[in-house]
């Protein structure tokens, strides 16, 4: 049987991800999904409205009810399936991925997005008869963003913000932010100064993934404006960056560890403490855990991927949940990695010090990646040997995902790519030294020299 999920939906350019298979798998997503009430939303590619037109058929010849809310957010999405008491929700999005891409992701009843695995369940559904007489239909529902936004607003104190006035750069990258991040900021009372923040599929402004070498311009204008920080989202929104009032990149990592601190804070001035474990994945900065330590919470590791995340937030007993590439879920909000009120705890957090300040009790850690190329049974023996020494050398590891070796103040991990025949090796140190010599170290062990 051919494998369409990865680790968080099906992607491809239209080549690959075909209307006539976006159809086979949104009937089957349907089917999986019990042929119930099913939200829809799409990013603003190219290619968004003829999946649209796929996954509508799909979903109708399955028998559900399909409510559309347009081209919106990830996070907005998501955000609304359990307000609407929606059974699931299918987003047309590629995220980060060039605009050439696209692709599907599905997330349940529950606000919990379809994992790899649970993705393997819709495709043996694929070819299975649709509807059985029951008769599908579509609505259109307009004010999610707006719902959405309220949302946001409702877990943020404007008061000071809108004394404060903190200027911020914000650089929508031509992606559905642009619906969402000018309104609200600016509804929460800072001074804003935009960047690709109107919406166009090709993202012409600069490539959808907000590194720092796609945010130069934002960079460039923290520091030109006197701004107090920049915010940076990649096309569907979930992913979010900061930039310091010095031109500073904040990469994800440090984004989430200053959400933890932002979150504990504001239950200070409430005269309550933090509780609950702190969830992540396998490849975020061992900061997120310095961080929590801190504050006395735990860190639960899940293996890497949005869906893993949400799966165990669900679970109950989280503070939060984030990963190493700036998406950050509050679980008093819903179970997405929104990049949206991430930005706006940002606006509030600028209320109290600088950004800088903030970032000088998030540790600092260096990183170093290599890969190797490896068949999937190589793949499989190369991990197999590094945890091998792992136990042999008594050493303290993780298996959630591949092998994570925790030292001190470092670690290393190896794992197998879920859909490339590479083996990855990834450490991380105190200093860039000691991050090389770990990779270069377990090199040789995945190798078996």
């Amino acid at each position: 049987m051919a494998r369409y999920f990865g680790t968080n939906g099906v992607r491809g350019r239209i080549d690959e991800l075909t209307p006539d298979l976006a159809r086979s798998l949104s009937q089957a997503t349907g089917c999986y999904f019990k042929c119930g009430k099913i939200l829809l939303a799409r990013d603003c590619r190219l290619t968004g409205g003829i999946l649209r037109a796929s996954v509508v058929s799909g979903l109708v010849s399955s028998g559900c009810e399909v409510v559309d809310i347009g081209i919106a957010s990830s996070p907005t999405a998501e955000f609304m399936v359990k307000r609407l008491g929606a059974d699931g929700c299918i987003i047309i999005t590629a995220s980060h991925n060039p605009p050439e891409w696209n692709g599907l992701k599905a997330v349940d009843g529950k606000g919990v997005a379809v994992s790899k695995e649970r993705g393997e369940d819709i495709e043996k559904l694929l070819g299975e008869p649709a509807s059985g007489g029951k008769e599908g239909r579509v609505t259109q529902y307009d004010s999610a963003t707006a719902e959405h936004i309220e949302e946001i607003m409702r877990h943020i104190s404007a008061d000071g913000i809108k004394k404060k006035k903190p200027k911020i750069v914000i650089d929508c990258g031509n992606g559905t932010a642009a619906l969402i991040a000018p309104k609200l900021l600016k509804g929460l009372g800072c001074e804003i100064l935009s960047l690709n923040s109107h919406m166009d599929g090709r993202f012409p402004g600069r490539p959808s993934e907000p590194t720092e070498a796609n945010v130069k311009d934002l960079i460039a204008l923290v520091k030109s404006s006197n701004s107090d920080a920049g915010i940076a989202w990649d096309g569907d929104g979930d992913r979010v960056i900061f930039v310091d009032e010095s031109g500073g990149y904040v990469i994800g990592d440090k984004v989430y560890a200053l959400s933890i601190l932002w979150k504990a804070a504001k239950l200070k001035t409430r005269n309550s403490k933090p509780a609950g474990d702190v969830v992540t994945t396998v490849a975020t900065s061992k900061a997120v855990e310095d961080v929590a330590a801190k504050l006395g919470l735990k860190t639960r590791y899940t293996a890497i991927g949005a869906p893993y995340l949400s799966e165990e937030v669900a679970k109950g007993g989280a503070f939060m949940g984030g990963e190493e590439v700036g998406g950050v879920i509050w679980p008093e909000s819903s179970l997405a990695k929104d990049g949206f009120l991430t930005a706006a705890k940002l606006a509030e957090a600028l209320c109290v010090k600088p950004l800088s300040a903030w970032l000088m009790d998030v540790p600092t850690y260096f990183n170093v990646k290599t890969k190797l190329d490896a068949n999937p049974k190589a793949k499989k023996e190369i991990v197999a040997r590094v945890l091998a020494h792992a136990k042999a050398k008594k050493l303290a590891y993780i298996t959630v995902d591949g092998v994570r070796i925790n030292f001190k103040d470092s670690w290393v991990i190896v794992r197998a790519s879920g859909t490339e025949n590479y083996v990855r090796i990834f450490a991380e140190a105190k200093s860039q030294a000691e991050a090389k010599r770990l990779v270069q170290e377990f090199e040789k062990i995945a190798k078996g020299n």
